[in-house]
């Protein structure tokens, strides 16, 4: 039987009929997940280890542990959550090999309730009224950045996946193999401690 051609495939074929095809024999689709992946995900590193040579390693590094894993793949299973999860891990180990601790972007979408897309620190700032206002935009940032980086890695993780890649709950359950509850709970936790910490920060005399 011949294969579907490479663009019909890509288009036509869910993650999980890839893998089910791979793992059949057809090897050659495991380059379709790659390419299907590779500006999304490389993005992601990019952004998350603020190094692009490094999150270049750390992509190579995901989809070699794929491949090595993908007998492991459970059928029914969705397939983004469990390749996040590969490359976090990924990501983590090779910031503990260098020795350094993620910084995190702050030009972060969510979606409101309105439907809106808003940036982190714009609902950091709606939560107790503005407690920034007297920051010029850029010292702002830099603030919520030092608030992130400060976040207990349990949160920080959830804040990163859900405020900068735009993954929804479910999503980043599955990948924290955790109940979408307590992602929930996570994150207001880490939204509380944030505002907490900005409206503590004292206010920058003026000239």
């Amino acid at each position: 039987m011949n294969l579907l051609p490479e663009f019909d495939i890509l288009t036509t074929c869910t993650d999980e009929d890839l893998i089910h095809r791979f793992r059949g024999g057809q090897r050659e689709v495991f380059g379709l997940l790659v390419k299907r992946y590779q500006r999304e995900l490389y993005g992601y590193l990019r952004r998350y280890l603020r190094d692009a040579e490094l999150a270049d390693d750390v992509f190579q590094a995901t989809f070699l542990q794929l491949f090595v894993k993908m007998d492991q793949y459970e059928a029914g299973r969705p397939f983004r959550p469990w390749l996040y999860r590969i490359a976090i891990n990924q990501a983590i180990d090779a910031q503990r090999r260098i020795g350094r601790h993620p910084a995190v972007s702050l030009e972060i979408a969510s979606d409101s309730a309105d439907g809106d897309e808003r940036s982190l620190t714009d609902l950091i700032e709606s939560r107790e009224g503005d407690p920034l206002d007297h920051l010029h935009a850029e010292e702002r940032r830099q603030l919520v950045r030092g608030s992130i980086d400060r976040l207990p890695e349990f949160l920080r993780q959830v804040v990163m996946l859900a405020y900068y890649q735009g993954l929804k709950y479910r999503e980043i359950a599955e990948i924290m193999e955790l109940p979408v509850g307590t992602v929930k709970s996570r994150l207001h936790t880490a939204l509380s401690r944030l505002t907490e910490a900005l409206s503590q920060t004292p206010s920058v005399p003026e000239l």
